[in-house]
C-alpha cells in the first residue's frame, strides 16, 4: 500500500463547505479598517474563533492583534499568520459588496478605506484552515497558533505584537509560515527559497529655507529649488553607486512645499521610500541619502541642518530553505498549479519580524488572485506575465482601487496552503 501523502490526509479533512466563508470574506471585504484600527475586525474574528471551543484566545496584543491556540499533544509548534488591516484608497470594483466606508486616519483626515491589498483573503483563508484543522485533530499532533496582525501596511504591527510579549503569552514556534494574495492567475501557489520579497525603509526628510515674497527670491532661500535638486540628484544613487547585479530601488513618492502661488515657503517635505535585499546596500543608500541631502542644503545656504525622520522599515522576507524543501514537496503534489521557484517580489512584508526576533525558520508563498480567464486572455493560457501575446486588457494590481481578487478558486488554494504548511510539521 502506498504510504499516506500530507495531501491525501488534506483531501480527507478537507470537505469543509466553504460557502460561509464566502460570504465571509465579503463581510470583510465590505467593513475595512485603516492600520491601528482594526478594533471590529478582530472582534469579528475572536468571535468566530470561539465558536469551536478549541482555542486558548488572547486578544489586544500589540494594538488589535489576536492569536489562538490549540494544543493538540506532543509535536512541534507552528504559527500561522494573517495581516489584516486594510488601505486609505476608494473602490471603484463596481462589486456588490464593495467598500463604502470612510474613517479617519492618523491625523484626523477623513479616508475611504478599502481592501486593496487582499488582507480580506488572508483573514478569511486562515479561519477556514483553523477551522479544519481544529476539526480533524486526529490527523496530527502539536501545537497550532493562529495569529492574525494589525498594522502591516505601515510596517509595525509584527514588532508591536513582539515588543507587547507575544512570545510570553504563546509558545514559541518552531516555524512561522504566511501568505499574500498577488497579481497572480487565481489558484495558483508560488514559492522561492531564500528572500522572496524586498526589504523596504520609508523617510521624511525636512529642509529648510528662508521663506518670503514671491517677487523678492535673492531675499529668500528657496526651499522648493533645493528640494528639485535633492530629487534630481538622488536618482543617481541607483544607476551610479549601486552594483547593477544587486537590488536597489530608491522612490521619491512625495514633494510638499508651499501653500500659494506668490509666496516661497521655509521648508520642503521629501517622502522617500527605498528597497534593498542586502544589509550593505540598505546602508549604502541611507549614507547617500543622507550625503546628498547634507551637500545640497550646504550649496543652497540653507539656514538649518536638514531633519531626517524615519517612518516605516520592512525586512526582507527570507524563507528558510529547509523549510521551503519541505513545503515545496506538499504544495507540489497537491496543487496542479505550482510554481516552485517564482521570482523574488521587490513588495514588502514585516512578515519575518515574527521569526526574525526569534531565530525562528519562516516560509512565505504567494497566492495567485486574478480570474483565470481573464489572465489567460492577456498572458495566455498556461503563461506567465509577461509571456504569451495577450489581449490588451489591463490586470489591476494590488493598492489599486480595482484589485478585486476572485473569490474562488483563490479562497480553496489559500486555506489549502496554510492546511499543507501545518500538516507537513504536524503530521503524526
Amino acid at each position: 500500500m502506498a504510504a499516506t501523502t500530507i495531501s491525501d490526509i488534506l483531501k480527507g479533512a478537507s470537505s469543509l463547505d466553504l460557502t460561509p466563508y464566502e460570504d465571509l470574506y465579503r463581510y470583510f471585504h465590505a467593513h475595512p479598517e485603516l492600520s491601528l484600527q482594526e478594533k471590529a475586525t478582530s472582534e469579528k474574528i475572536a468571535s468566530h474563533l470561539s465558536q469551536w471551543n478549541k482555542y486558548d484566545i488572547q486578544t489586544n496584543i500589540g494594538g488589535y492583534g489576536l492569536v489562538g491556540v490549540l494544543k493538540n499533544g506532543p509535536g512541534k509548534t507552528i504559527l500561522l499568520r494573517a495581516d489584516m488591516d486594510a488601505l486609505p484608497v476608494k473602490e471603484i470594483t463596481g462589486l456588490p459588496y464593495a467598500s463604502t466606508v470612510t474613517m479617519s486616519d492618523a491625523d484626523g483626515n477623513e479616508k475611504p478605506v478599502m481592501h486593496a491589498c487582499g488582507h480580506d483573503m488572508h483573514i478569511t483563508c486562515l479561519l477556514a484552515a483553523a477551522e479544519i484543522l481544529a476539526k480533524n485533530t486526529d490527523t496530527w499532533s502539536g501545537t497550532l497558533i493562529v495569529l492574525f496582525q494589525p498594522n502591516e501596511e505601515r510596517g509595525g504591527g509584527a514588532q508591536a505584537m513582539v515588543d507587547d510579549g507575544l512570545y510570553d503569552k504563546v509558545p514559541v514556534p518552531d516555524y512561522c509560515f504566511g501568505q499574500h494574495v498577488m497579481r497572480l492567475r487565481a489558484g495558483s501557489i508560488n514559492l522561492r527559497a531564500g528572500t522572496i520579497m524586498a526589504a523596504a525603509d520609508s523617510m521624511k526628510v525636512t529642509v529648510f529655507g528662508r521663506g518670503g515674497h514671491g517677487s523678492l527670491p535673492h531675499q529668500t532661500v528657496d526651499p522648493a529649488l533645493l528640494a528639485a535638486h535633492i530629487v534630481v540628484r538622488l536618482q543617481g544613487i541607483v544607476s551610479r553607486e549601486i552594483d547593477p547585479s544587486d537590488l536597489g530601488v530608491v522612490t521619491v513618492g512625495s514633494l510638499a512645499v508651499g501653500q500659494t502661488e506668490n509666496v516661497i515657503s521655509d521648508r520642503a517635505e521629501i517622502g522617500l521610500d527605498f528597497r534593498t535585499v542586502k544589509l550593505e546596500t540598505r546602508e549604502k543608500i541611507i549614507s547617500s541619502i543622507r550625503r546628498i541631502v547634507e551637500a545640497e542644503c550646504v550649496a543652497s545656504g540653507s539656514p538649518k541642518p536638514p531633519v531626517f525622520v524615519p517612518t516605516r522599515r520592512f525586512p526582507p522576507t527570507d524563507n528558510d530553505v529547509s523549510a521551503t524543501g519541505a513545503l515545496r514537496e506538499a504544495f507540489q503534489g497537491h496543487f496542479e498549479d505550482f510554481d516552485p521557484d517564482t521570482p523574488r517580489s521587490n513588495v514588502s512584508e514585516d512578515f519575518s519580524t515574527l521569526g526574525l526576533c526569534r531565530g525562528i525558520p519562516c516560509g512565505f508563498w504567494f497566492l495567485g488572485g486574478i480570474d483565470q480567464d481573464l489572465w489567460d486572455r492577456v498572458y495566455g493560457e498556461g503563461e506567465g506575465e509577461g509571456q504569451g501575446q495577450g489581449s490588451g486588457e489591463e490586470i489591476a494590481g494590488n493598492h489599486s482601487a480595482l484589485f478585486a481578487p476572485v473569490i474562488q478558486p483563490t479562497m480553496r488554494s489559500g486555506v489549502d496552503a496554510l492546511c499543507l504548511a501545518a500538516l507537513t510539521f504536524l503530521k503524526k
